[in-house]
């Protein structure tokens, strides 16, 4: 089974005992509809009799295993399979997953980003989790995926208080990741792509000065401090070296100069718009603020000439990155946030029930790289077999999603369970093939 291939690789972090029981959670995990809690998984498993059912919430909460290590081992095989050469893309972005309950003593109350706007503020209690995703195309779906690889947990300050903790906040995680990132990575080009979030000087600064530089883009804020390189010394004057050169005008004023000269740029597949032309100018520059340390970025501004979006500029620690470019590893952000809600609907992210802290680090995280997981499942099958997508008279689809993507492997678990104890069991039911395919349609489109 490709499956057992796939999963063989994490075998060398568990104990036998452990990997055994492992192996039922994380199959049990893509079969089960609706909570991914360890009562679920058992159940569709077939071990509701399960005595010892003990042994499978301690591989979570008990056991010794380096999700670290499990992070590594994924990034490598992702690489292989979808990105062995070139650059390698990378989305981070924080997402809070929404609980209650007084023993979780992670949590904390964050603003809802799904229920937020610009104008109304909601509050949520959850845990905050960052994750960093390879961005990369898949063939049979014709478009970009964020595979999840490497999840942390960062709780907020008031938990780091009450613990009496040095609080970090989320730009020194990142920091603390894609050095890690680095150390498995020496020499592969990487380029991290995130939102306004990121776009924080001192992070932008420790990428670029790590032994090998990480690229980063990111949104710039259209009335940010912009200076010319310093002019070269004079040996006879005292004192530091200047940081920066003269002011420069602040983006918004090239936005409402008629004069600025713009590029005008045809952009494929603009967010599900078809192809759409944008105006496009660039430059580089050292953004700086007093204090901080100044940064060498090329920016890029963009403008709709039909007025359908605001004008927006992006930053690229790569002088040198073409402004297209930027513009394009720009868009492939949001595909983070598409991965977020297709592991809530799809993979029962937030009804999982653990409650120790241990337990907590380890299966959400577990459940965000299971998406990465089925994903190379479905690619080994549709590399080598057509798929052929299930219609309705009321919808056409013509390309898989990540939901057809858990169907087919489900459909091949699901096949080899049946084959697997049909020698021992005798007692047969036969019943009319529509009646059985629309029951493993609804199955194993389950959500």
């Amino acid at each position: 089974m490709e499956i057992l291939s796939l999963l063989w690789l994490f075998a060398p972090l568990f104990r036998k005992s452990v990997w055994e029981s492992a192996v039922i959670l994380i199959i049990g995990a893509m079969l089960a509809p609706g909570k991914r809690t360890v009562s679920a998984i058992l159940r569709v498993m077939g071990l509701s009799e399960e005595r010892n059912y003990q042994t499978y919430h301690r591989v979570l909460n008990r056991a010794v295993w380096s999700s670290l290590k499990a992070s590594r081992i994924l990034l490598v095989h992702l690489m292989a399979v979808f990105a062995p050469v070139g650059p390698l893309v990378m989305g981070i972005d924080d997402t809070i997953e929404r609980r209650r309950g007084r023993r979780i003593a992670a949590k904390g109350i964050y603003r809802d980003p799904v229920r937020s706007s610009d104008s109304h503020f909601v509050k949520t209690s959850g845990l905050r989790w960052l994750c960093l995703m390879l961005l990369v195309p898949i063939p049979w779906a014709q478009r970009t995926w964020a595979l999840p690889f490497f999840s942390v947990l960062a709780p907020s300050e008031r938990y780091h208080q009450a613990h009496n903790q040095r609080h970090k906040p989320l730009t020194t995680w990142v920091r603390q990741m894609l050095t890690q990132v680095r150390r498995w990575l020496p020499q592969r080009p990487i380029v991290l792509v995130g939102d306004n979030s990121f776009a924080v000087l001192e992070l932008l600064d420790a990428l670029t000065h790590l032994k090998t530089s990480i690229q980063m883009v990111t949104p710039l804020r259209l009335d940010a401090a912009l200076y010319s390189a310093p002019p070269p010394r004079d040996p006879h004057r005292r004192g530091r070296p200047a940081k920066v050169g003269t002011r420069l005008p602040k983006l918004q004023a090239l936005v409402d100069n008629p004069y600025t000269p713009w590029q005008s740029l045809v952009l494929k597949d603009w967010y599900g718009r078809g192809d759409y032309t944008l105006l496009m100018t660039s430059h580089t520059a050292l953004w700086y603020r007093p204090g901080k340390p100044a940064v060498p970025i090329r920016w890029v501004l963009v403008k709709d000439p039909k007025g359908h979006f605001r004008s927006q500029a992006l930053l690229c620690t790569n002088l040198t990155a073409d402004p297209a470019q930027i513009l394009n590893w720009f868009r492939l952000r949001w595909q983070v946030e598409v991965t977020f809600e297709e592991v809530r609907a799809h993979l029962g992210m937030e009804s999982q029930r653990q409650w120790s802290p241990l337990a907590i680090a380890r299966t959400t995280p577990a459940l965000l790289a299971l998406f990465s997981i089925v994903t190379v499942l479905a690619h080994q099958w549709l590399s080598h077999h057509p798929f052929e997508l299930p219609q309705t008279a009321w919808y056409k689809k013509s390309l898989p999603t990540f939901s057809d993507a858990l169907a087919l492997v489900r459909q091949h678990l699901w096949q080899s369970q049946i084959f697997q104890r049909s020698q021992e069991n005798s007692d047969m039911i036969k019943i009319p093939r529509e009646i059985f395919n629309t029951w493993s349609d609804m199955l194993c489109y389950a959500a």
